[in-house]
């Protein structure tokens, strides 16, 4: 369940990156990034590193 919520978090970052440089989806980029954000510190905290 961490390795699977690592790889949603990276890849909502991948997103959020495409999103942010090369089109303009409003705050639903900015909701994405808050997401993989929290799932990372979720990961930190439960003692996984997170790369």
């Amino acid at each position: 369940m961490g390795n699977l919520l690592y790889a949603i978090a990276v890849i909502l970052v991948i997103v959020w990156a495409v999103g942010f440089l090369g089109y303009n989806a409003g705050g639903i980029i900015h909701i994405l990034l808050v997401i993989a954000i929290i799932a990372v510190i979720l990961r930190v905290i439960q003692g996984n590193k997170p790369l």
